[in-house]
């Protein structure tokens, strides 16, 4: 794992850079619980090293001391929070139905969900590219990983005595495989504290994270401080990176190990960046690159603006308003659009202007279980198959989504990058809300890596694997509604839709979180299920009340003035891929939406861009006066 050296204090273990604390516990731990771990060689997973806090330092790169009370809550491998308690069966087992069986998940997605292809008349592919990446900032792949990589046997007679195992039934009538011969789905259960020696094994699972679970772009500068400081060039502020045929890109990886599906020897990218997320689904790579970059272009105004700058000021700097960026357009401008401006305003998410400061303390920072699980939701909206253009919009060709999985490579040979990159605001998303989902995202998703996967009924099983409670006790939650019987269920649900759910669920206590999720009826003022909105709002703003480190506050350490906020608010996704997309010189100024009247195609140059001299320092002027000569 990793060799580590340490000193003892007191009771308390000491690490080179810190204290030892326990990573489910969030406390110091003692000199024999370290010797435990070092024994069990689970000290990755269950220990974190971290440094005594400075209540001015910079948002750090491994997220600890977000909260200076608890400096252990914000960094990785820390347990997640829940906005309603876990539902177990026996022995911390999937809770079952009322009458003794809830439906099979592949089955209740068949169901409620039918294959085809509808192009919505809104949302561009951008929009679920974004969207996907925000949840990889706040959650991981490595329950995928398990499934894929580390038990593909679950659907074997292997998998059958493996306790991780969570393989899918595929019904006899399925409407795809009844004559495939394919029974059954391979799939594991989520990666717990319990798994790797963390809690004991009688003790309630709980899902283990390797994500930061604030918004700190971790996908990009990575979640753990020695991971971070690979990616740096210590140079100018900048991450490390390479130019290539004219390309900017993160550094390669010559091991490659991640990007197994590369076509050899022709594809030979795999980018060796602080997180290893970037070289997964071929949407968060681009995403990544692009955010690589922005970080990059950042530095460089900033280094040519304040030469007196050192390494350490331009990179966080930087860093500071790329993660800015990111939530900005998240919050202002994506969210607007998919849960309806009003909505935000009245909910307090997004204010008018001016700064924000709803920080409180005594909140930690934790991700609630849902909302990574709400944010699969958006699943619902990828195309399975990527169109590309030239930068004069002709069409040239396509390619299947699922067949670029792990697959990097694909992107640095034959102009692919450009071409994907001119298709992510051109080509319409799936249709939002039409109860249709891609044929390759519900039969296929990995390509060639496994048989057959259904990305949704993956979701769903999650879904029942991560224990959360029946829809109704969440409609309870959040609107105080006191669900009975299915007709009490007519404000949620279109008069089709709600017989379909008393036709396959045998109770309306069993209806599951997500199914729900996929067919319900959209927030008013909005293009997103209600339940979604609701989980969506009150995460978020907990996240603001317990970021130490939000970027709209006055009082965090190194805030924006008030012109540099003013100036973050410019930014747009339009301006995001005019500065860092390939050959991006000209796109619609609503890049979330897509190209039509009043949204038409225009120059780069007519994008509106934030004025970086709201980031002058004064003081390298009167250095550099002073530092002149004389005559």
């Amino acid at each position: 794992m990793f060799v580590v050296l340490f000193l003892y204090v007191s009771n308390v273990f000491s690490f080179a850079h810190g204290i030892a604390y326990d990573s489910f516990n969030g406390t110091p731990i003692s000199k024999d619980e370290v010797a435990q771990h070092i024994r069990d060689n689970n000290t990755f997973w269950c220990m974190i090293d971290i440094a005594p806090c400075d209540p001015n330092e910079w948002r750090r790169l491994d997220g600890s001391c977000n909260n200076l009370r608890n400096p252990i809550r914000g960094a990785t491998h820390t347990p997640t929070s829940r906005i309603l308690p876990p539902s177990y069966d026996e022995n911390y087992e999937p809770r079952k139905s009322k009458t003794g069986k809830l439906p099979l998940v592949r089955k209740l997605r068949t169901s409620l969900l039918s294959e085809g292809q509808a192009p919505d008349q809104l949302f561009s592919v951008l929009a679920s590219y974004y969207l996907i990446f925000i949840a990889t900032d706040i959650s991981n792949l490595h329950d995928t990983v398990n499934y894929i990589m580390w038990k593909p046997h679950c659907c074997s007679p292997k998998g059958k005595d493996d306790p991780k195992c969570a393989p899918l039934e595929v019904p006899h009538d399925d409407p795809v495989h009844r004559y495939s011969g394919i029974r059954c789905l391979n799939l594991t259960k989520p990666l717990t504290f319990q798994d790797f020696g963390c809690r004991q094994e009688n003790t309630p699972p709980e899902r283990i994270q390797t994500a930061t679970p604030l918004f700190d772009m971790s996908t990009v500068y990575g979640n753990s401080l020695d991971k971070a400081l690979e990616g740096r060039k210590f140079e100018g502020g900048l991450l490390k990176y390479e130019v290539e045929e004219g390309r900017v890109w993160p550094p390669r990886d010559p091991d490659e190990l991640i990007c197994t599906m590369n076509r050899k020897p022709k594809e030979s990218r795999c980018h060796k960046t602080p997180s290893d997320e970037v070289n997964t689904l071929i949407t968060i790579n681009m995403m990544s690159v692009w955010f690589w970059r922005l970080h990059n272009h950042i530095a460089n105004r900033l280094a040519k603006l304040n030469p007196c700058w050192d390494d350490d000021q331009l990179f966080y700097t930087a860093r500071d308003i790329n993660i800015a960026i990111e939530m900005h357009i998240f919050l202002y401008e994506l969210l607007p659009l998919m849960a309806g401006y009003e909505n935000l305003i009245r909910d307090g998410l997004i204010v008018y202007n001016g700064f924000r400061d709803i920080y409180n303390e005594a909140i930690i920072p934790q991700m609630a279980m849902e909302f990574p699980l709400a944010l699969r939701w958006a699943h619902t909206m990828q195309e399975g198959t990527l169109k590309m253009y030239n930068p004069h919009g002709d069409y040239v060709k396509k390619v299947p989504l699922v067949e670029l999985t792990i697959r990097t490579g694909y992107l640095g040979v034959d102009n692919n990058v450009d071409y994907l990159t001119q298709g992510a605001f051109r080509q319409p998303s799936a249709k939002v809300g039409d109860n249709l989902v891609d044929p390759d995202m519900a039969d296929r998703v990995l390509g060639y890596i496994q048989p057959s996967q259904d990305v949704f009924s993956n979701d769903l099983a999650k879904n029942r694997l991560m224990f959360m409670q029946p829809y109704i006790k969440y409609l309870e939650h959040f609107y105080g509604k006191k669900i009975t019987s299915f007709k009490d269920l007519a404000e949620f649900f279109e008069p089709e839709v709600l017989e379909k759910l008393s036709d396959i669920y045998d109770s309306v206590e069993d209806i599951d979180l997500l199914a729900a999720m996929w067919v319900e009826k959209p927030i008013p003022g909005g293009h997103v299920p209600r339940i979604f909105y609701s989980i969506l709002a009150e995460q978020l703003l907990r996240t603001m009340k317990s970021d130490r480190h939000w970027y709209e506050r006055p009082n965090r350490p190194h805030a924006f003035t008030f012109a540099q906020l003013q100036e973050i608010r410019k930014m747009t996704v339009a301006r995001f891929m005019c500065d860092v997309g390939d050959t991006v010189t000209e796109i619609q100024p609503r890049a979330f939406q897509r190209i039509g009247p009043g949204n038409e195609l225009v120059s780069c140059g007519l994008i509106p861009d934030m004025d970086i001299s709201a980031w002058k320092d004064n003081s390298c002027r009167k250095s550099r006066d002073f530092h002149q000569p004389s005559y």
